[in-house]
């Protein structure tokens, strides 16, 4: 068992415990996982390139909590899903080296369907 198979089982119990289960469906972590994304997004929301790139101690702890809600509301998904997320990423990796091909997009940030 890896350890993302291991946080999975261990949030699973942890949502069993407190009989969560039956508010864990698909939609509604996918709803959850937004929030704490738009949760996030709130705390660069008004900061300039370089203030974002030099969070103070407090800040940078509160986004590090924000992340770690997204990450888990991603597991508890891609569990309830049956969906291997280390596959996923793998196969999600490769994808991206396909559309986006060393020689045509180093330094831009063009989309893969704004160049040819």
């Amino acid at each position: 068992m890896n350890e993302i198979d291991q946080l999975q089982q261990r949030l699973k119990q942890f949502a069993v415990d407190r009989d969560w289960e039956q508010f864990h469906a698909p939609k509604n972590l996918a709803m959850a996982l937004i929030v704490e994304a738009a949760e996030l997004v709130e705390h660069f929301q008004w900061l300039s390139e370089q203030q974002s790139r030099q969070l103070d101690g407090d800040k940078l702890q509160e986004v590090a909590f924000e992340l770690a809600d997204i990450f888990i509301y991603s597991l508890r998904l891609a569990e309830r899903l049956d969906i291997d997320l280390l596959d996923a990423v793998e196969k999600k990796i490769a994808i991206n080296e396909q559309k986006y091909p060393v020689e045509k997009v180093k330094g831009s940030s063009k989309k893969y369907t704004e160049y040819n």
